[in-house]
């Protein structure tokens, strides 16, 4: 008797399992087929503007030296390093008003 109520059990979870792991919103050809396009697209959209940027920085490169440049292009390490650079700038442009600050950043921020 004991045996046949594990067993019951047994199923009765492994039923109820798979009814919550299924997402209603979908079919399940339809999750099955395309489990990227779960991904928000403003996200993916983003992603895929950033590997564009560095994919267009990094031509020329080949091999090891394109691997390792587009590993810094797409890593957040880059971004700070680009705040910091905005920072280091505005403090030296203080005082600089107008044409001759927006000159004064943009010649700063390229070096």
């Amino acid at each position: 008797m004991r045996h046949i109520l594990s067993i019951a059990a047994l199923g009765f979870a492994l039923v109820s399992g798979a009814a919550f792991a299924a997402d209603p919103a979908k079919p399940a050809a339809a999750t099955a087929a395309a489990p990227a396009a779960s991904a928000p697209a403003a996200e993916k959209s983003a992603q895929q503007n950033k590997m564009a940027t560095c994919n267009k920085e990094a031509e020329g490169k080949k091999g090891d030296e394109r691997k390792a440049f587009m590993k810094d292009c797409l890593s957040a390490n880059k971004q700070e390093k680009q705040q910091n650079k905005m920072k280091t700038c505005n403090k030296e442009a203080e005082g600089k008003k107008g044409d001759e600050r927006k000159a004064f950043m943009s010649e700063c921020l390229k070096k």
